[in-house]
């Protein structure tokens, strides 16, 4: 049996303390560390990006043995365990595996990778973990969860940058048809739009869904939507720093001009 290289992970979500996703990430990490601590939102946080609770007092719940909920975001919980939960900080911050991929725009968005960023910003290497999907009712489960251990003992072998937290998406294939890490790109993905539903409830006031329009079209080769998409394994090294400095550049051009 191969030796488990850490002594301590954490591992967190964005779809909450009871998703099928943190069950599966939780066998991951069992067979990367010692000792795993389990600590996420009490329901339901995707799409939260890295949202922080600086509004209202966030609640834990006891779950079990070094297994916590909390009232808050993902971001919130990544905070509560390594300031609060954890007497001695984790090697690791695993985050997931979110039902559905996390790729290009939808990254900026995402509560999983937001819990990575979070980790980040406390000095722990993070990873966020999704699962593609076709239909939500057939996740493919069984890849991420084949593929998570061996692709996650790779990046600890080779180490990353300080200064990021990766980003995996497994493909939406049978474990023996996926292939191999691709270090990718955020690229732009499949997120096309946001709309909005109206409708009106049983005493006639109004609500509204919001609601994520995603297209077909394909993206940039090295992107991890197209590995992902031809059935690979895609991890992109993710910052914080987001500035454009080609049009940084022609902004301060622009603007010379007008002087």
């Amino acid at each position: 049996m191969q030796s488990k290289p850490l002594e301590r992970i954490l591992i967190t979500n964005d779809d909450g303390i009871d998703a099928p996703g943190l069950a599966t990430l939780l066998e991951v990490a069992l067979e990367l560390a010692d000792e795993v601590w389990v600590v996420a939102p009490d329901h339901d946080q995707s799409g939260i990006s890295h949202a922080l609770s600086i509004h209202h007092p966030l609640r834990i719940t006891t779950r079990g043995e070094r297994r916590y909920s909390v009232s808050g975001t993902p971001a919130d919980c990544v905070a509560i365990a390594l300031r609060h939960l954890m007497e001695q900080p984790p090697q690791l911050l695993l985050s997931g595996i979110n039902k559905g991929a996390n790729l290009g725009v939808e990254t900026v968005f995402s509560g999983t990778v937001g819990a990575a960023m979070a980790g980040l910003l406390l000095g722990i290497p993070s990873i966020a973990l999704s699962q593609a999907l076709t239909r939500r009712d057939a996740v493919r489960w069984d890849t991420a969860r084949q593929l998570a251990p061996g692709v996650i003992r790779q990046l600890l072998a080779a180490g990353w940058d300080a200064s990021v937290c990766l980003n995996i998406n497994f493909p939406d294939v049978p474990t023996d048809q996926a292939g191999p890490l691709q270090v990718t790109s955020q690229g732009t993905g499949r997120m096309d739009s946001l709309n909005i539903t109206a409708r009106t409830d049983m005493r006639e006031q109004d609500y509204y869904w919001l609601n994520i329009e995603r297209h077909d079209r394909g993206d940039a080769p090295g992107s991890e939507t197209h590995v992902v998409i031809n059935g690979g394994v895609s991890v992109t090294p993710l910052r914080f720093e987001r500035s454009d400095q080609a049009a940084a550049q022609s902004l301060r051009e622009q603007l010379a001009s007008l002087s």
